[in-house]
């Protein structure tokens, strides 16, 4: 296997571990200081506004310099010492800096790594999950190794352990292959003629509608664990078995792609979405609602790699970067902020089962507006591959 390829995947490892111990942990952690589920959504919203702006920025400044390995080095590495210093805060306005500094860094890493593993994919004529699924894997045992250590050492032992991943994440990164860069000239007007293309307007509104419950199960899942009477070690626990989901699913993304049009494949999502958060709505004890996230293979990896695919079947070959910060954008930006500040707001005046029930209506509109677009369509080879 080519020593380039082997170097990428022991990157997106790392990487998506620390990722893990951001997502994951984060509100974990801030519930530890004393901070209330509103005021948790608050500083989550905060910092998803915050990455509205800064990932389309560090994805254009990657288009411009023709290069994504530089401007990963910089995020990752400014990622490390805020993520050191935010484990171990508890005022909460230096906690929301650090938050919104970490949303700024850490999280534009996130599609500018999935641009560089497309791209590389691409340039090795190897499916882009066989890369991916190494990520899904470091997530996954981050989540429980994390979980454990925490119950064992304390919660103050986040710091170091999110350190020590780091330094290995941006050594790592040192290594990698940069992303070939697009010989064509960046264009405003194809980026603009993209951007108010009808069908790229309808698909970017059904991205929001799926991702909106997607991320407030992001924000809330280890403080409803806990609301339920779990520990530390199950909440790294159910972040487990969603990642180890997503290994399997990776793995054979590329074969239920050629199988399936893409927006079938969304619209399957979100119907099982609507189920996995009616099961954790209706749920007695938190080992439901840990077993419940071994879904999240075929409800986020469906999902996410077929709007990926489409976003760079229809994006200019210049702006692919861009248009992979625009998908996060909607995915961890708007819908962050919606789903963490009225998902912390139902969370504390009503309560979690409330707020799961809420994830499922919405996400059953996202069903039913996927219908709504298929029916529209006249092209199907738009969403397919024959």
């Amino acid at each position: 296997m080519n020593l380039e390829v082997q170097r990428l995947r022991a990157y997106n490892f790392f990487y998506f571990s620390i990722l893990s111990m951001f997502i994951s942990f984060l509100p974990v952690y801030l519930s530890f200081r004393g901070i209330a589920p509103g005021e948790l959504g608050l500083l989550v919203g905060i910092g998803s506004f915050i990455g509205i702006l800064s990932q389309p920025f560090w994805g254009m400044l990657s288009d411009k310099a023709k290069t994504l390995k530089r401007i990963i080095l910089i995020t990752v590495g400014c990622s490390v010492v805020i993520g050191f210093l935010l484990f171990t805060s508890s005022q909460f306005l230096v906690l929301l800096f650090l938050v919104a500094a970490m949303y700024f860094f850490l999280m534009p890493t996130d599609p500018l790594t999935e641009s560089l593993n497309y791209r590389v994919a691409e340039n090795h004529q190897i499916s882009f999950g066989s890369i991916r699924t190494y990520g899904a894997i470091g997530f996954a045992t981050s989540s429980l190794v994390i979980g454990w250590m925490v119950d064992l050492w304390g919660m103050e032992s986040l710091a170091w352990l999110f350190v020590g991943y780091g330094v290995l994440t941006f050594g790592f990164c040192l290594f990698v292959p940069d992303a070939p860069a697009s010989s064509k000239k960046l264009s405003f007007q194809d980026l603009k003629q993209f951007f108010f293309y009808p069908r790229t307007l309808r698909f970017f509104l059904l991205v929001l509608l799926v991702s909106t419950p997607h991320r407030t199960n992001d924000s809330f899942l280890g403080v409803y664990v806990q609301s339920l009477g779990g520990t530390t070690g199950e909440v790294g626990q159910a972040w487990f078995l969603a990642a180890v989901s997503e290994v399997v699913f990776f793995a054979i993304s590329t074969w239920v792609l050629r199988r399936w049009s893409e927006m079938r494949l969304i619209m399957i999502a979100a119907a099982l979405y609507t189920l996995r958060y009616v099961l954790c709505a209706i749920a007695p004890s938190p080992d439901w609602v840990v077993y419940l996230q071994i879904s999240q293979g075929i409800t986020f990896v469906i999902f996410y790699t077929a709007s990926i695919q489409y976003l760079y079947r229809i994006i200019p070959e210049e702006w692919k970067a861009t248009g992979q910060t625009v998908l996060a954008v909607l995915f961890f930006g708007i819908s962050g902020i919606v789903g963490s500040i009225a998902g912390g707001w139902v969370f504390q005046q009503i309560g979690g089962d409330a707020l799961y029930w809420a994830m499922a209506c919405f996400s059953f509109a996202a069903f039913l507006y996927s219908l709504l677009l298929r029916a529209k369509l006249t092209d199907q080879t738009e969403f397919s591959h024959q």
